[in-house]
């Protein structure tokens, strides 16, 4: 019998890890961590306007500092995502003050990541963008099937926000799409996009790129037929592979390394 979308994943204990090699982790303490997160949250920016995620003034990608959780380093305002250096972020503090940086920050961005960053203290970073397909999937109303194995990341692992007021410029709304998001690792914002979460930069991103693919997937599959369900069994081994935290961030990282490599200003 096929799962439905909003069902919970059964025990997965019989599965086969994946055989990952583990990627270092950033040596120097607090700095070379800093560091190493406004280096990937820069290329992350990169990345997102090569897959044309830009949308005017709108969407952000945010990481929790090392050193003050409470703070996070953020996209300036009105930059387009191609030209995002490393010396162009921002680090904002919990009152919404641009405590290191040039530029003015996005309401929006606060408004939904200080929020996020504050109720799950589990989350380095945070992706919400204004994509074509996850922006046309969210007015359905509806989260994400298992019908691809990559859509099953998100399998018992996302939320639908079914509120919409407008821009986030309040607090309280920003802090109702970190209550809905609960432990999950994205959102569907219905009439609005998607949101993703990680416990790195890497992930947060590489996230947000595959719901936006399976959203993609899901709306050509509809358009073609009735896509065939994965079943339990299916679905809950897809789980286990495609939601694993190391292979995101070498995904991210194969990315990663072309836009250093094509692009080297990112790192100024």
């Amino acid at each position: 019998m096929a799962v439905t979308a909003d069902s919970s994943t059964t025990n997965t204990d019989d599965v086969q890890e994946l055989d990952i090699p583990q990627l270092a982790e950033a040596q120097g303490g607090v700095e070379a961590e800093r560091a190493h997160r406004k280096r990937q949250l820069a290329v992350a920016f990169r990345i997102f306007a090569r897959y044309g995620y830009d949308e005017g003034i709108a969407g952000h990608i945010t990481a929790r500092d090392p050193e003050f959780p409470d703070r996070f380093w953020v996209n300036p305002y009105a930059v387009h995502f191609s030209k995002i250096r490393v010396s162009d972020l921002l680090l904002i503090d919990e009152e919404g003050r641009v405590i290191e940086g040039e530029r003015r920050t996005n309401k929006a961005a606060f408004w939904i990541h200080s929020s996020i960053h504050h109720a799950r203290q589990d989350v380095v970073a945070v992706a919400h963008a204004h994509t074509i397909h996850g922006r046309a999937f969210a007015s359905l109303d509806k989260p994400l099937a298992p019908i691809v194995q990559e859509s099953c990341a998100f399998y018992g692992d996302h939320v639908l926000f079914d509120e919409y007021k407008g821009l986030v410029l309040e607090k309280s709304e920003g802090e109702r799409i970190a209550v809905r998001l609960g432990d999950r690792r994205a959102a569907i914002l219905r009439h609005h996009g998607l949101l993703t979460v990680g416990r790195s930069v890497e992930e947060a991103a590489w996230w947000f790129i595959t719901m936006e693919r399976a959203c993609q997937m899901q709306l050509l599959a509809d358009a073609a037929g009735t896509p065939r369900v994965m079943s339990e069994e299916e679905v809950t081994l897809a789980h286990r592979q495609f939601s694993n935290a190391n292979m995101a961030r070498h995904n991210f990282n194969l990315l990663a390394d072309l836009v250093v490599e094509q692009e080297p200003d990112v790192l100024k």
